[in-house]
């Protein structure tokens, strides 16, 4: 199993093929009544979409990092398991790529309590629609998911600044720049 997360991690093909797999699944989840051929059109539609977000994510990292792919795979890798690196052109290249994700929280930090208050918005609503409409299983079911995903996403982003706060100190990275960097 490791190495095969291994492989995926640096393979964009293996990436693409686990998405199409699972945009076709979701696809045939939501959109039973259709013909299986629409939901391999919108597998490969929703897959398109979401591999330009990858490789836009990756084209980044790689110039954060000055690095190609699979460096920053390596390097993400080594992250994820608090490894610093002994090479100089090994530590600078991670100190790039951490600088640059912190970075990325940081800037997001201002945007996560709206997007918050969006998604619960999204549930209240479809709860009140639900009301209304008689039925409250599906939107019930929706909202306690949009709080288990919004409590999973606030959780993954404090475990990422724990990381690269680590990292930036282990590698001996200038101080923590202007505000807190809280989750």
């Amino acid at each position: 199993m490791r190495a095969f997360k291994r492989w995926l991690d640096r393979s964009l093909v293996g990436q693409a093929a686990l998405l199409l797999v699972l945009c076709i699944g979701i696809s045939a989840l939501f959109r039973r009544g259709g013909h299986p051929l629409s939901w391999v059109v919108n597998g490969v539609l929703y897959t398109v979409v979401a591999l330009a977000f990858v490789i836009a994510q990756r084209r980044r990292a790689t110039r954060a990092a000055g690095t190609d792919a699979r460096g920053v795979a390596r390097l993400s890798r080594m992250i994820r398991h608090r490894e610093v690196p002994e090479e100089p052109e090994e530590r600078e290249a991670m100190r790039g790529l951490v600088t640059d994700q912190l970075g990325r929280l940081e800037k997001g930090r201002r945007w996560l309590p709206y997007w918050i208050a969006l998604m619960v918005l999204a549930a209240a609503v479809t709860v009140v629609a639900g009301a209304m409409s008689g039925s409250l299983v599906f939107p019930l079911c929706f909202a306690a998911a949009v709080a288990v995903y919004c409590v999973w996403v606030l959780w993954m982003r404090r475990v990422a600044m724990d990381r690269f706060r680590f990292m930036r100190a282990a590698l001996g990275g200038r101080g923590e720049p202007s505000g807190a960097l809280g989750a």
